[in-house]
């Protein structure tokens, strides 16, 4: 047993409804969104200038094999997210969101600064790739706990009739990171030469992560515990007793096969968009890399454009509508849309990537107010942590690496588009046998209306 002191919000709980202060819903969706732009500026400057790493952590003669290691040393840190989700996740549910969303704070901003010092190969040899790798291990093992810590924060604060569009600015917070990685290295790119970017270029956006951290984790200590966790709190007399992993797990059987299916579409498709395309563009049909960053830009821009409007639209119709509408859209149009971007002209890749993007935003809008649904709030954070990072870490950190190994083993350039259709089908069915939660309480939870 253990002691829960958590501080009472200025919320009124009562057995019939919580109603929330608005702005106190807007501190706790911007904290939630900083933490979750900055491991995206992570991962967007990680691929963006996934070449480069290549040259100064893995020196070889054949490009294919240096981003190969590169995107392997990427896909390594999902390995351990499932980890990171089994203690950050329970721990949560014990002791509270903010506290523990603090520590992953931490965590993510050590490591991504401690990229920024490593030396490289040609100084310490193999010690630069093994030092690479243990950085990026800290990262996967405290994301493990971020995501679903933020959106299941950002859930249990937000009124049940507007949890949608209120979630929907956790991924705003992932396209403003991945805007913000991807336009510094497009900016480094433009003005360093090709020997400066190797030499010492690369390691600046790295370095950045130290002050983003600390910012990030002074909004997130100023924050108050969620409602629902409160609520749970008192009703136990402020003690949390310990839930066992197994129940998270077996207890909850359906929901986490439901939540599997759910984020394998919405990341399988999200990585292959942010994070592979850009290396696609260069690597594979040998498009110019200052023009493939500023297309995959203008994408997340008009993302981020969409993304409220996109949230806001599920929570009038539904979160179901929105989700399927994206799954039966990357089923049909995938196909087209690498087609088009293979065609080469600034205008058809463009309008590829668009139409990829556009579709994107209907998980990124729909999944953070879905996910935490799926769950009670008794076991919320460590059942979705498990859920989301398992899928993750098998299916979508892995997109790139099994992507890029597809087309080396095939030469078939349409792999991008086969692998997303696979990906819909999946979610499509995960679709179908969840249940509709837009405008509804949260399982185990009150009716949560705003002031």
């Amino acid at each position: 047993m253990a002691t829960a002191t958590v501080s009472a919000p200025p919320v009124r709980i009562a057995p019939d409804a919580t109603t929330t202060d608005s702005a106190l819903v807007r501190r706790a969706v911007k904290a939630a969104a900083l933490g979750n732009a900055m491991e995206w500026f992570d991962f967007g400057v990680y691929s963006y200038i996934a070449v480069t790493l290549g040259k100064v952590f893995f020196p070889s003669g054949n490009p294919t094999a240096q981003l190969l290691s590169t995107f392997g040393a990427f896909a390594a840190a999902f390995l351990v997210r499932p980890l990171g989700g089994m203690v950050f996740g329970p721990l949560g549910d014990r002791i509270g969101r903010q506290k523990v969303l603090a520590v992953t704070m931490i965590m993510m901003a050590a490591g991504t600064f401690a990229i920024g010092l490593i030396p490289s190969y040609a100084t310490i040899g193999v010690g630069a790739p093994v030092l690479l790798l243990v950085a990026r291990l800290v990262q996967g093992f405290s994301t493990g706990g971020e995501y679903a810590g933020a959106s299941t924060f950002i859930a249990e604060y937000a009124p049940d009739k507007r949890r949608g569009f209120l979630g929907s600015w956790l991924e705003f917070g992932t396209l403003a990171g991945y805007i913000g990685g991807a336009g510094l290295v497009t900016l480094m790119t433009a003005l360093l030469s090709s020997d400066d970017l190797v030499s010492w270029g690369w390691r600046i956006p790295f370095l950045i992560a130290g002050p983003m951290g600390i910012i990030g984790l002074y909004l997130r200590m100023r924050l108050e515990e969620t409602p629902a966790f409160a609520a749970e709190v008192e009703k136990a007399e402020a003690v949390r007793p310990k839930v066992p992993l197994r129940e998270m797990i077996t207890g909850q059987w359906r929901a986490l096969l439901l939540c599997v299916g759910l984020v394998l579409v919405f990341n399988v498709t999200d990585y292959m968009l942010l994070s592979y395309m850009p290396s696609y563009l260069t690597s594979e049909l040998h498009y110019d890399e200052t023009h493939g960053l500023l297309v995959v830009l203008g994408v997340m821009a008009l993302m981020m454009i969409v993304q409220p409007f996109a949230g806001a639209l599920t929570d009038r119709v539904g979160r179901r509508p929105v989700i399927a509408a994206g799954c039966a859209g990357f089923l049909l149009l995938s196909v087209p849309a690498i087609l088009l971007i293979r065609q080469g002209s600034l205008a058809a890749v463009a309008l590829g990537m668009a139409a990829l993007g556009l579709l994107l935003v209907c998980f990124t809008a729909a999944m953070p107010s879905a996910l935490p649904a799926l769950f009670p709030t008794r076991v919320r954070y460590g059942s979705l942590s498990i859920g989301f990072n398992v899928s993750v870490s098998l299916f979508g950190g892995t997109t790139p690496l099994v992507v890029t190994a597809l087309i080396g083993a095939t030469g078939n350039m349409m792999m991008p588009a086969y692998y997303m259709m696979a990906a819909a089908v999946i979610g499509g069915v995960a679709v179908w046998f969840m249940a509709e939660s837009a405008g509804r309480p949260l399982p185990g939870s009150a009716p949560s209306v705003e002031a």
